[in-house]
């Protein structure tokens, strides 16, 4: 019998041949190397237990509003990941009163406005949003404060970076991308999620979009080979993804819905969630 020849990775890249912003002579260099460095941005997935003044649904309720401040900035996607990223970590190290945890998130956002953003917010915009719970100088002494415990470590690969990468591996449409930026904001949302590396959670939130607007369990080869995750391991956060969606419309932490249920994000938070996926037996 002859040798079966392994099949080749689908090539992703060829309709960008032309383009060099898409850098596809490096693009795979460049993806390996955030794989092997995004465990630098993750954090201990239970370092709330060293804080005496903040907990998870305080976390929680800061972020969704960020979310919103974000969106009423107009900002860019990247610049909302690296936001929640820096409070994070700087969480995990720091430990932070209540009446400042507001505080250490708008400082969050500056400086992610800093490394992403062409026109940065100045810090008046800032203190105004936060109805000028603080002043000019705590901001500027909690951005020293900030940079300093992360030791200028700022820009690392969140889930953003990847989730490009599998929504063209995946070919997806503008429909299954606002889905799937849906799905990962709420997530951004979720304590619970830290557990997760960046890469997991791009590649579950773009398998359960996916699979939500088909009806079906779908995963392509080319999303497997590009993203290194199997379906099997992507279940597991791809459940708890739909829980989310499911819940999204409730609660009082709604802002990620409110924001994907305008006509702008394609009414994405609208559709229905893949409860087919909760099936253990699949």
């Amino acid at each position: 019998m002859e040798d079966l020849e392994e099949e080749p990775i689908p090539d992703i890249d060829s309709c960008d041949a032309k383009n060099p912003l898409a850098v596809v002579e490096y693009v795979e260099e460049i993806y390996n190397f955030y794989r092997q460095t995004e465990d630098l941005g993750c954090v201990c997935p239970n370092y709330m237990s060293n804080q005496f003044d903040i907990n998870e649904k305080m976390r929680a309720i800061l972020i969704d509003w960020l979310i919103e401040v974000h969106y009423k900035f107009e900002l860019m996607d990247e610049t909302l990941f690296l936001t929640v990223n820096i409070i994070d970590r700087f969480l995990a190290r720091q430990t932070v009163v209540r009446k400042k945890l507001q505080l250490v998130g708008v400082t969050a956002m500056l400086l992610a406005c800093k490394y992403e953003e062409v026109c940065v917010p100045v810090v008046e915009d800032l203190i105004l949003i936060s109805d000028r719970a603080y002043t000019r100088q705590e901001v500027l002494e909690m951005e020293r404060l900030m940079v300093n415990t992360l030791q200028f470590s700022m820009s690392v690969p969140t889930p953003y970076v990847f989730m490009r990468r599998f929504l063209k591996a995946a070919e997806s449409d503008k429909k299954q991308e606002f889905l799937s930026f849906f799905i990962i904001e709420l997530c951004l949302v979720e304590y619970q999620m830290l557990k997760y590396c960046p890469s997991l959670l791009a590649a579950a939130a773009v398998y359960t979009a996916q699979c939500t607007l088909r009806g079906f369990k779908h995963w392509s080869r080319a999303s497997e080979l590009h993203t290194n995750y199997s379906e099997d391991q992507l279940l597991e956060c791809s459940r708890m993804m739909v829980e989310f969606h499911q819940k999204a419309g409730h609660g009082k932490l709604t802002g990620v819905y409110r924001k994907y249920s305008t006509f702008k994000f394609g009414c994405a938070a609208k559709s229905e969630p893949a409860l087919f996926l909760m099936d253990t037996r699949l």
